[in-house]
């Protein structure tokens, strides 16, 4: 048996230039029971699912691990582009940030960063940001 609660509220109907048609602000609050073994859900749509329970697959200690922040050669991007990103993303001063740089165009790659997983995931996707390859590796 699964208990639910959904709740319809018409806090507001507007009515814009492009429609004439009413719109209702629609609340949906889904709850889940447990049952020997495996979760019931009750979705927006109304249409019940059963899932089995998951498991942890990482550790706190993987997660804990050092991860390190790669950026990688590409032939886009021009040296004191990339130098400046380095200076943005990091805070290096520009003799670092240059050092780094010459690292990536000579050796195709360089290690900025390394440290917990969740701060070097945000790295990685700041690099993205600035259209530089960079990947995320986990240290052995």
């Amino acid at each position: 048996m699964i208990d639910s609660l959904f709740e319809v509220r018409a806090s507001y109907v507007s009515v814009s230039a492009m429609s004439r048609e009413p719109r209702l602000e629609v609340e949906c609050r889904a709850q889940s029971k447990e049952t020997e073994g495996t979760t019931q859900v009750l979705d927006e749509a109304g249409s019940v699912t059963t899932a089995d329970p998951t498991t942890e697959t990482h550790s706190e200690e993987d997660l804990d691990l050092p991860w390190q922040v790669v950026v990688h050669n590409d032939p886009v991007n021009l040296m004191s582009y990339v130098t400046m990103v380095f200076q943005r993303v990091f805070g290096y001063p520009r003799e670092k940030a240059e050092r780094h740089m010459l690292e990536v165009h000579h050796k195709g790659r360089s290690v900025l960063w390394a440290g917990m997983r969740e701060p070097a995931e945000l790295y990685v996707q700041q690099l993205h940001g600035y259209l530089l390859l960079a990947t995320l590796e986990k240290l052995s």
